[in-house]
């Protein structure tokens, strides 16, 4: 493996979103600190989706997650994208680096900033209402993965996507979607039976219902099951991307 290689590309990766932090890291905090204003001042008095569980502190791990798993997935989607449409992919591809350290790197910052962006989202609700913790790894555990789920499909959009609004078209109508239908602000019991059924269909409720369950140690479904669905997901889309990036899907034509 061409280990200096690969951190010359991690970092760079890493410094393409450093940069500009505001636009990153920053604004990401504030949409769901916003989010958490809205949406716990209205309904804190009038659901609560676990018992003894206060709506906002509920509703918080759920906007942790949606922020890390959709700043994820735009940092290696975004960074993909752009570099074929500035041209300057060409000179990351004319180094000595194989498809695998490249998928690796794009990973690994998008995870990065995912992770990042979640603790920002945590430290800032503090201020506003305390969270017990239940287990601090499986929060990681679902943070990491569930991050590197995302960054996977992100290489994949941006492998596919030829122009901005091709990609934005992927992110308004397949992560958005399913990132608000997977359980942010409400508990799937509180549905009903068909929507319950299709919730379980969704990998995003599995990432949000487990990273949920390291808060309060309550979910509702097995973290040893989401876990599992995660992990699939990412075994998955990883073999699918790293494949696309062996034969240079719209890359090196």
């Amino acid at each position: 493996m061409n280990l200096r290689g690969f951190y010359t590309l991690l970092y760079k990766e890493l410094l393409r979103f450093y940069k500009v932090g505001f636009q990153t890291l920053l604004a990401p905090v504030l949409t769901a600190l916003l989010y958490l204003l809205v949406f716990g001042h209205v309904l804190e008095e009038h659901a609560q989706a676990f018992p003894g569980v206060r709506y906002t502190a509920f509703l918080i791990p759920g906007l942790m997650m949606m922020a890390v798993l959709q700043n994820a997935f735009a940092n290696s989607s975004s960074s993909l994208i752009q570099s074929k449409i500035t041209g300057n992919l060409i000179f990351i591809l004319m180094t000595p680096l194989s498809h695998v350290e490249f998928f690796l790197a794009f990973v690994l910052a998008a995870v990065v900033r995912g992770v990042v962006v979640g603790a920002g989202v945590y430290l800032a609700a503090l201020v506003f209402i305390p969270l017990p913790l239940h287990s601090a790894l499986v929060l990681l555990a679902f943070a990491v993965f569930a991050s590197a789920t995302l960054a996977t499909l992100g290489i994949i959009a941006g492998l596919w996507a030829d122009k901005f609004d091709q990609l934005a078209g992927f992110q308004n109508f397949i992560i958005m979607p399913l990132t608000f239908l997977s359980g942010v602000f409400y508990s799937i019991h509180s549905l009903p039976l068909f929507w319950q059924t299709l919730s379980h269909f969704n990998p995003f409720f599995y990432m949000i219902d487990g990273f949920r369950y390291g808060f309060f140690g309550v979910s509702d479904v097995s973290p040893l099951r989401s876990f599992a669905v995660v992990l699939a997901s990412l075994a998955v889309l990883s073999a699918l991307t790293l494949e696309l990036l062996r034969r240079g899907y719209k890359i090196r034509s």
